[in-house]
């Protein structure tokens, strides 16, 4: 068989493959369950703790790098996927950049209502470099370790779509010959948009007006339902019988072909099918936004009700949207957190759609790059004095030893660093705190009364509870996120690391009976990520606001999304009062998440007596 080598492909004799690390996915979210699924679900997990949702399935949208990601779903899923759909980056200029909507002031009369262009954060860079970083060539070792993973999630009946277009598709289609079989090879779909051409009329070329989507299977035995659609003009055909197992002509009694009229057609390899228009009320603001008419043209054919669909480049949701309206269970992830913020909109939005759940590798993760950056594995204390002596190092903090809760101290501030595996709790804080007054006087490096506190996560009530406590011990506190990127060792050499502090939230709670009333009164965020023309647009808070939930009756499990506003393009404005009807008396954890215009969501605990 010809084969195709690009550098990278090979390494010391062997073929380079994709890593296979499997690590646990971490729910972060339940969406749409009924008090009654979420009592089962715990009832079960109570006696199965190790089993999720019990034998209910949900369907997941899953956020982060797929390199990861493909591998953790093995265990569960390999072999078990019916269909897969992907439309992977193929064009060098693309990037993770979104455009962002700031809402309209609601106390003024004009319309300020505007929009930025939010450029890539350093792991989506990081991941553009991967992907393009030595251009074709690492292009490909990238598509071709994707597609290694994607084969064995496929079931034996199973098809994959992939969508390209001229840059690389016939790049594209040489490595998936290798990797699926040539014999395996069953269409190129030609996708002609009329409403939409790329490339300029005067050129050297023809008007480029059409993408390719291959499709291939993972056997002989792969679902294919034939599909047909209407003819513009019926036409006159003869009909057709089966004689002796020979498909012929009807005739009638007197021998003259039997006629009928036809009013549709098989589909063919050539899909004729509009772009989605800038008006259209399907766009919600991705630029690679695909029309719904050509994932359903690809679910309907490649699957049946109930089939598993996995789409790992999530972007605007469209796959999962899909296959969410015509009864299909779906998998869905992507590593920018805006699309997944845009995508939980979306499926939102879709009557009765069935519950999901938002899940991340979250402290999984970070416990693998523990492991795997740091030396001493087997001695926890001295992998965590050298975790914490890199993060000061990060924060360009001096490190400090000797000390249970103060690990660094930066211009005159001490500084605590939060574990890898938990977020940083009141009790961190105080603790913290209470060790800062004993080395007051001792330790040169606390010369003002103030601790950065560092981490991961935070628990939901440090905003409040922690910094009451710290201003009655006169001590200054600030919360900043230790961010994704320092676990990218390119973002970290670059010195590219910026930690920002976590946005506050106002609510005010009021309780009549068995009612509970609910409202957003305040919402700050480091304007950091925000840029400097765009900052002076925002004139009142909750402009900074795209979406809130709440979840009533917070178990110390995960937060269920039982209520939600939120903005479309339909749609711009946005409820910030909210009741809820408690059905028993008793005391109850209101948590209430909101998501900013960048897709960041900061979470609040409110407790309530009924």
């Amino acid at each position: 068989m010809t084969e195709l080598i690009w550098e990278g492909k090979y390494k010391d004799g062997k073929k380079a493959t994709p890593i296979r690390i499997a690590l646990p996915f971490q729910t972060i979210e339940t969406i749409n369950e009924s008090k009654q699924q979420r009592q089962k679900s715990m009832d079960f997990l109570a006696a199965e703790p190790n089993t999720q949702y019990g034998k209910e399935w949900r369907n997941r949208l899953i956020w982060g790098d797929k390199k990861y990601v493909l591998p953790s779903l093995l265990p569960e899923f390999a072999g078990k996927v019916n269909l897969i759909y992907i439309d992977p980056p193929f064009n060098v200029g693309s990037n993770f950049s979104f455009t962002a909507t700031i809402a309209d002031n609601p106390d003024t009369d004009e319309d300020e209502t505007t929009q930025f262009v939010k450029q890539p954060n350093i792991i989506e860079q990081k991941a553009y470099r991967d992907t393009w970083g030595k251009g074709l060539d690492s292009y490909m070792q990238w598509f071709y370790e994707t597609a290694l993973l994607l084969k064995e999630l496929l079931a034996e009946d199973g098809s994959i779509y992939v969508h390209l277009d001229w840059h690389v598709g016939h790049y594209a289609k040489t490595i998936l010959d290798e990797v699926f079989g040539y014999e395996n090879f069953r269409n190129e779909i030609v996708w002609v948009y009329p409403n939409k051409m790329s490339g300029a009329v005067n050129s050297k070329n023809f008007v480029r007006m059409h993408d390719s989507i291959f499709l291939y299977s993972k056997s002989e035995k792969n679902i294919f339902n034939v599909l047909k659609v209407e003819r513009d003009v019926p036409v006159k055909q003869s009909k057709r019988v089966k004689v002796d197992g020979k498909n012929m002509r009807a005739r009638n009694e007197d021998g003259e072909i039997n006629y009928e009229m036809s009013y549709d057609v098989k589909v063919k390899d050539v899909w004729e099918i509009p772009y989605i228009a800038s008006t259209d009320k399907q766009r919600v603001g991705y630029n690679t936004q695909k029309p719904e008419a050509l994932l359903e043209r690809v679910i309907k054919a490649s699957s049946k009700d109930g089939d598993l669909i996995l789409d790992s480049f999530c972007g605007s949701g469209t796959t999962a949207a899909v296959a969410e309206k015509n009864n299909r269970r779906w998998i869905t992830c992507d590593l920018g957190r805006f699309a997944i913020h845009t995508a939980r909109k979306r499926f939102l939005g879709i009557d009765n759609v069935q519950p999901f759940i938002v899940q991340n590798l979250g402290k999984y993760e970070r416990q693998q790059w523990m492991n795997a950056e740091f030396e001493n594995p087997e001695d926890r204390l001295k992998q965590e004095r050298t975790y914490k002596h890199f993060i000061n190092e990060l924060y360009h903090a001096k490190p400090l030893d000797g000390y249970t809760w103060l690990h660094g101290a930066k211009a005159g501030r001490m500084v605590h660093v939060g574990s890898v595996e938990a977020p940083v709790t009141v009790e961190d804080i105080k603790a913290s705190i209470k060790e800062f007054w004993k080395l007051v006087g001792k330790e040169k490096s606390a010369q003002v009364n103030g601790i950065d506190f560092l981490g991961w996560d935070f628990a939901f009530d440090v905003n409040e509870t922690a910094k009451q406590f710290a201003a009655e011990n006169k001590v200054n506190v600030s919360f900043k996120k230790i961010p994704r990127e320092v676990l990218e060792k390119k973002a970290v050499e670059q010195g590219d690391i910026k930690f920002y502090e976590l946005a506050s939230l106002k609510i005010k709670s009021k309780a009549e009976k068995k009612k509970v009333s609910i409202t957003l009164e305040n919402f700050i965020i480091p304007p950091d990520d925000i840029p400097q023309d765009v900052q002076g647009k925002i004139t009142h808070w909750s402009q900074w606001v795209d979406y809130w939930a709440i979840d009533w009756n917070y178990r110390d499990d995960t937060f269920h999304n039982e209520w939600q506003s939120y903005r479309t393009k339909q749609n711009s404005k946005i409820e910030l009062s909210a009741n809820n009807i408690y059905e028993k008396a008793g005391k109850y954890t209101v948590l209430v998440k909101v998501i900013d215009i960048l897709g960041n969501d900061t979470t609040k605990a409110i407790h309530i007596t009924v």
